[in-house]
């Protein structure tokens, strides 16, 4: 049987980022999670795709799988091949809660600290347009948060089953005690309890549904109200939306990202219209229609208007985010010379007519008189 490739499995390539790795992780342990995929074999993918981020996501693992084409065996370095789960075995549901979980870090506080553990902070995107960074709408954003278990409530125990007992190996602590000798002589250290978790207790009779970890994931729908003109690279917190947990909610990060306007560029709080025209229009003058945020808006075009000259229409850009007033939308004028296949003869022949009046010499042998103008309108 072949071994299982790890960078198949997470679909990305041997020479993908940390982050590249992460954000595939995501969205397949969302998408093969036992809570929300019952489909034969999927609690099995999701193992696998824990299995691999495990390895890949540590650069010593990658680089040793990198290297053999295997995960650093239990006897590298001592202990649990993937490290880092409290002594007590790979436990896929356990990286899922690390990975999903943000400020708190990946034991949800529960290293030996004392009292109930806050719920992990959660991370989404929302895909924002101008329209609605200018306006500082209310906008939804779909996220999968860890809530209380509906069926044990969040006592981990099945209703009407035993209670839980304290823990053997800790006595109920939540953590073992261990001498160690060095050169400053004997240091006792404290760790989580490799057999309860840090929870003090162990399970009798586990909830059948959440399999004892008092939690499961749910699909909700968040408002979140955006600042007047914000802009792609920041990120909105929403107190309290974050995973539950018995010492409080953690928080979700909003990321913001801009969807781009089909005519508009977005430079800081100003915005800008490229607008093409033509050399006559440009030299003898004329009107462009500008599509402002407000609708579209005719703007005269002055005589003699040179390519790449600016007009500002004050105050119609984005608001000054924490600050007063807005931005301006810029009509950034681009001249546009036709290419000879574009022109008929009649056009041909009135601008031949237009270079003997200007004494504009034509040196078509040489350099083209169609060239030539464009040349003189590009600024060459």
């Amino acid at each position: 049987m072949r071994p299982m490739d790890y960078y198949e499995l997470l679909g990305v390539t041997r020479t993908a980022s940390a982050e590249e790795i992460k954000s595939s992780y995501r969205k397949l342990a969302l998408k093969f999670h036992p809570d929300r995929n019952k489909e034969e074999g999927a609690a099995e993918k999701f193992a696998q795709i824990n299995e691999a981020y495990a390895v890949l996501s540590d650069t010593e693992k990658r680089a040793h799988y990198d290297r053999f084409g295997s995960a650093p065996s239990a006897g590298m370095g001592g202990g649990d091949p993937f490290g880092g789960m409290g002594g007590a075995g790979f436990d896929p549901m356990d990286l899922f809660e690390q990975l999903f979980g943000g400020a708190m870090g990946g034991m949800g506080g529960r290293g030996g600290q004392r009292g109930p553990a806050r719920g992990e902070d959660i991370e989404t995107e929302a895909f924002v347009t101008l329209q609605q960074a200018r306006a500082g709408e209310e906008v939804e954003v779909n996220i999968d948060r860890l809530t209380d278990c509906e069926h044990c409530h969040g006592s981990k125990t099945e209703p009407g089953g035993k209670p839980p007992i304290k823990c053997t190996t800790c006595g109920g602590s939540g953590a073992v005690r261990a001498q160690a000798r060095t050169i400053f002589g004997v240091v006792e250290t404290q760790n989580v309890c490799p057999t309860c978790k840090g929870e003090g207790q162990m399970l009798v009779d586990p909830c059948t549904v959440c399999k004892g970890r008092g939690r499961t994931l749910k699909a909700e729908q968040v408002k979140v109200k955006l600042p007047k003109g914000i802009d792609e690279g920041y990120r909105i917190r929403v107190a309290g939306m974050g995973n539950e947990g018995a010492g409080g909610n953690g928080d979700l990060y909003v990321h913001i990202e801009m969807q781009k306007h089909p005519e508009l560029r977005r430079e800081a709080e100003h915005l800008i219209y490229p607008a093409k025209i033509g050399f006559a229009t440009a030299a003898l003058g004329g009107q462009v229609t500008v599509p402002t945020l407000d609708g579209p808006q005719v703007v005269e075009i002055k005589a003699g208007t040179q390519h790449g000259e600016l007009h500002r229409l004050r105050g119609q850009g984005m608001p000054r985010l924490q600050a007063s007033g807005s931005g301006d939308l810029i009509v950034e004028y681009d001249v546009v010379v036709p290419k000879p296949s574009q022109m008929n003869d009649q056009a041909k022949e009135a601008l031949r007519a237009y270079a003997a009046a200007m004494g504009d010499e034509i040196y078509e042998k040489h350099e083209g008189f169609f060239d030539k103008v464009g040349k003189i309108f590009r600024g060459d």
